[in-house]
């Protein structure tokens, strides 16, 4: 049987990764636009959007699609492409500016959370695959920086074996223009130090101070601040794909994370 694109089967049962009417009314603003001239574009973006969606929270193969959705081809093309143009962040970006403002705050916020996750992978990935002593995790390592509502203002995917301090600086440096209002940035103790703190200054501006909040107990404490970031790692642990670090390039792994959070917070936005 061949496959079709979804455009020609309009009446295929929805799955609960699709977008709803008005999730893809939220949406559709900020995908690119078409550039006016050459072929015209023959595909559905928002049956793309479901495809990738449906790889993301189930899991599957790119291959494994089923096959009343778009060609696994012609979704990994545009996911690839998405990508290698910074498209995926800079949607994620935008609609988390927008979230933010439908909260009631200013869309870049005064706070930001550090903290990093190590995740095993489906084999050795390339050179960037390492092992993580203090978590017994052979694979990568996923940096991140959340605001106070616990949203995404940048991710980093290393060898497991990267320093944790390092892997936010970098991310805080890259993530500099959604920074300008930053006064304080919540770590837990991993990330203590003098030379943390004068790094995170130098990228952030010498007005930015590093707390770190400390543990009092060895059992189970939900830390005060610290809470909002373990749960943008639990948003995460929703996406199946996201379980292990299922990609070839680190790239491709960020952009998994970007796409995953669009699709929650544009969830989020349409309740």
């Amino acid at each position: 049987m061949s496959r079709l694109p979804a455009i020609e089967n309009p009446q295929r049962k929805p799955y609960p990764s699709d977008l709803s009417d008005a999730e893809w009314l939220i949406i559709k603003p900020f995908l690119p636009k078409p550039k006016g001239f050459g072929h015209p574009v023959e595909v559905d973006l928002r049956e793309i959007l479901n495809a990738i969606f449906y790889v993301q929270r189930t899991g599957c193969q790119w291959e494994m699609l089923p096959h009343d959705l778009p060609p696994y081809t012609t979704v990994y093309g545009y996911f690839q492409k998405w990508q290698r143009k910074g498209i995926w962040q800079k949607i994620h970006d935008q609609v988390r500016h927008q979230l933010r403002q439908d909260l009631g705050t200013d869309e870049h916020s005064s706070v930001a959370i550090a903290d990093s996750q190590s995740v095993k992978t489906t084999g050795k990935k390339g050179e960037v695959y390492g092992f993580d002593g203090g978590k017994k995790v052979k694979g990568r390592k996923r940096h991140i920086v959340v605001d106070s509502q616990g949203l995404l203002i940048g991710v980093l995917v290393t060898e497991a074996n990267a320093s944790e301090r390092l892997g936010a600086v970098v991310v805080l440096h890259e993530a500099a223009q959604e920074l300008s209002k930053l006064e304080v940035v919540w770590v837990d103790q991993g990330y203590s130090g003098e030379n943390f703190a004068q790094a995170v200054k130098q990228v952030c501006g010498e007005q930015v101070r590093v707390e770190v909040i400390q543990r009092h107990s060895k059992t189970f404490e939900r830390l005060p601040k610290r809470w909002i970031v373990e749960r943008t790692f639990g948003w995460l642990n929703r996406f199946r794909r996201l379980s292990k670090d299922y990609e070839l390039y680190t790239e491709l792994s960020e952009a998994m994370i970007y796409g995953s959070l669009i699709r929650l917070m544009v969830k989020r936005m349409a309740a």
